[in-house]
């Protein structure tokens, strides 16, 4: 396992949290960095001791050197980024969403399936410390059947740059999909969405999206099970959340109603007031490398002059980040598909693009295509 793969990381807003996270991996050498804005590429690159630095995508993809790329460019970009690496002979991580369409999700199977190469989208909430507790407890039995999962993310993201205002809540749904699905390695096989209220009409007006708030089922493949996301972006009064819960025959999940409060644990069968139980979830920075350990509870965007947005409302994104890294690299090591792999990923991702749909449609259900036949 002394196999070293050569990574290099698109895009230094966001993506340079995951340089010293490479720097100290074991199987990873932090080999080249790419950004448009030259200043700030030598900015990063000077301060990280980066030598290999690139302004222009495509030239980067042209190096032989690189085996893999980490893609943390603007939600627009992903999809085109994603399938040039890809054709370039080269594996890929790519940051939530996988596309902002389902054919561009069904490009990108066939591309993995065309090249050999490996394709992980890194959504954060399944490698979240909340996430892995739930984990456990499930394989452990100690939550016995599953009978119902249910995720929400809500954010404020008035103030947000480019192309966010007035994007429809479901367009960038992975936060809330990723863990009801993910739990129990699940595919999404339908889904009927419906919208709520109205944001302001200039905000409605750019994505021709005048919901609030967009709530969806899903209908699991091969399942008894379904499962109830619902997502909210602009003129709705909540902090900010990303939740997931999970309910068992023996014990269910529930996540905390205000950020930094203890999530409950409900075990049935007790008598009635001692049912619910609140519980302090662990971190699981023991199941990484050493060297890694400590980037669970800390980050390092823009050096430590400023936090990264959407760090600062995502709370640390669960201290998910070199869970990712790690398991990205472990699977290309390992040649094995790493988890969520490229069909998982756009099945994911397709969820929110066609619950939009659907909303618009008035809840219409709406199949989703068999990604596995791409």
């Amino acid at each position: 396992m002394s196999k070293k793969i050569n990574i290099a990381i698109v895009g230094l807003g966001f993506g340079a949290e995951f340089i010293p996270i490479y720097q100290r991996h074991p199987n990873a050498n932090m080999y080249a960095i790419c950004q448009r804005n030259v200043e700030k590429l030598n900015q990063i690159g000077d301060a990280f001791g980066i030598e290999k630095r690139y302004s222009d995508y495509d030239e980067l993809l042209k190096d032989p050197e690189i085996d893999a790329v980490h893609i943390n460019s603007p939600i627009p970009n992903h999809a085109e980024q994603s399938l040039k690496a890809l054709y370039a002979g080269k594996h890929v991580a790519c940051t939530v969403p996988m596309a902002t369409s389902v054919e561009d999700c069904m490009a990108i199977v066939k591309a993995c399936k065309e090249t050999g190469k490996k394709y992980m989208m890194m959504e954060t909430v399944v490698y979240a410390r909340e996430f892995l507790f739930v984990k456990e407890l499930y394989e452990k039995g100690e939550l016995g059947k599953v009978q119902f999962l249910k995720a929400s993310h809500q954010q404020d993201m008035d103030g947000w740059p480019d192309y966010w205002p007035g994007l429809p809540p479901m367009h960038y749904a992975t936060h809330c999909v990723g863990p009801v699905a993910g739990l129990l390695k699940l595919e999404a096989e339908y889904v009927s969405c419906f919208g709520s209220g109205t944001i302001r009409e200039e905000l409605a007006q750019i994505h021709n999206s005048p919901f609030a708030v967009e709530s969806a089922h899903i209908k699991f493949k091969d399942s008894d099970l379904s499962a109830y996301v619902y997502r909210s972006l602009f003129d709705v009064a909540r902090q900010y959340r990303e939740s997931f819960e999970v309910y068992g025959s023996k014990k269910s999940f529930e996540w905390a109603l205000i950020e930094n409060e203890e999530h409950v644990i409900h075990t049935a069968k007790k008598p009635e007031h001692e049912i619910p139980e609140k519980v302090t979830v662990k971190d699981y920075a023991h199941l990484l490398p050493e060297g890694i350990q400590d980037f669970t509870t800390k980050g390092v965007y823009d050096l430590g002059e400023n936090n990264h947005l959407s760090f600062t409302q995502g709370s640390g994104h669960g201290g998910s980040h070199p869970h990712l890294a790690h398991e990205f690299l472990t699977a290309l090591v390992e040649d094995r598909d790493p988890f969520p792999n490229a069909v998982q990923s756009a099945n994911w991702t397709s969820v929110g693009i066609l619950a939009h749909e659907s909303a618009m449609q008035g809840g219409k259900i709406i199949y989703l295509p068999d990604f596995h036949n791409a």
